[in-house]
C-alpha cells in the first residue's frame, strides 16, 4: 500500500519560513519523481517544485529563489524548504510521487501565511 504523509504545515507571518516533509512508503522511492503541488481556495492545483531521482529540480516561477526542494533517498522523504513566505503562498500543499503510469498523492498539509 502506497502512502505519502506530509507534515510541517502551519500558520506563519509574511517573511517567515517553514519546512514541509513528505514520507513515502510502499514505493521504490529512488525511482520516483517527487513533487510538491498546492491548491488555494477557488484555484486549481498548481505545481510548486519537483525533483527527479537524479536530483534534477524544477520550480514554479512564483517560488524560484525562495523555495528549495530536496530529497533523502535513504529516508524515503522529500522536503520543501519555504523561505520568505508571502500571503499568496497560502494553500494546501500536496506531495506527489510519479513514475511511468504510477501517480500518487498525499492528503495535503495546510500552509497559512497571515499577518
Amino acid at each position: 500500500q502506497v502512502q505519502l504523509v506530509e507534515s510541517g504545515g502551519g500558520l506563519v507571518q509574511p517573511g517567515e519560513s517553514l519546512r514541509l516533509s513528505c514520507a513515502a512508503s510502499g514505493i521504490i522511492f529512488r525511482l520516483y519523481t517527487m513533487g510538491w503541488y498546492r491548491q488555494a481556495p477557488g484555484k486549481p492545483r498548481e505545481l510548486v517544485a519537483v525533483i527527479t531521482g537524479e536530483q534534477i529540480t524544477n520550480y514554479a516561477d512564483s517560488v524560484k529563489g525562495r523555495f528549495t526542494i530536496s530529497r533523502d533517498n535513504a529516508k524515503n522523504t522529500v522536503y520543501l524548504q519555504m523561505n520568505s513566505l508571502k500571503l499568496e503562498d497560502t494553500a494546501v500543499y500536496y506531495c506527489n510521487a510519479q513514475f511511468t503510469i504510477h501517480n500518487y498523492w498525499g492528503q495535503g498539509t495546510q500552509v497559512t501565511v497571515s499577518s
